[in-house]
């Protein structure tokens, strides 16, 4: 390995290290409360060794979410290759769980942290999420289609699965359920989770 790509494996280390850094910090302390101060004294270096990598906390923000919602898009991708939406949707709600409670830093920073700079839901910073969830409206749409979801419309039931598998995790991720045994509360996610399903395959209209 030459020296110039040494030097770049160690930036993009650098680089990967300020992130992880910054992911925990804003998880553990809340945004506002984080500065670029306290994520270089975490990875003991100076504040000027982080700005020559990101200008502010913001860009810290959006990178992190960039990075998020490419993870979460990771997940999904193997679920092209389902032909019933139905089942889709199921594996969708699945990997979804998985990602939140394996990255709860990550969710965090995406779904439960107020955007900073509080950019308009069409801002290209959220684009990410955006993708995501059109994924999700086209798994709903083909659903309809087979006569699953009827009565309601397509982003109604979009954002009802959506705030279902939301609420799960959260629960989860915010410490929310302590009246359950430490390590039953997955399971009893999973099974929830289960449930709800259920109750959507039963909901299908008979042609006449």
């Amino acid at each position: 390995m030459g020296i110039s790509e040494r030097r770049e494996r160690e930036k993009e280390e650098m680089k990967e290290l300020i992130l992880k850094t910054a992911n925990k910090l804003f998880a553990e302390h809340g945004f506002d409360k984080v500065s670029m101060r306290n994520i270089a004294d975490a990875i003991e270096y100076s504040p000027t060794t982080i700005y020559l990598y990101f200008k502010d906390k913001n860009e810290l923000f959006y990178a992190l979410h960039l990075e998020g919602f490419r993870m979460l898009a990771y997940e999904f991708r193997p679920l092209l290759e389902v032909k019933d939406p139905m089942e889709r949707m199921y594996q969708m709600g699945l990997r979804y769980i998985r990602f939140a409670i394996e990255n709860p830093d990550y969710y965090q920073l995406m779904f439960l942290v107020k955007d900073p700079l509080c950019t308009t839901e069409t801002d290209e910073t959220w684009e990410a999420g955006h993708n995501a969830h059109a994924f999700l409206e086209q798994v709903v749409i083909e659903c309809q289609e087979q006569g699953y979801l009827q009565g309601i419309t397509m982003r109604a039931a979009a954002l009802m699965i959506w705030s279902f598998v939301h609420g799960l995790v959260s629960l989860q991720i915010c410490d929310r359920m302590k009246l359950y045994q430490e390590v039953e509360r997955e399971q009893y996610i999973t099974d929830a989770y289960e449930a709800f399903q259920l109750m959507i395959r039963n909901f299908k209209s008979v042609e006449k």
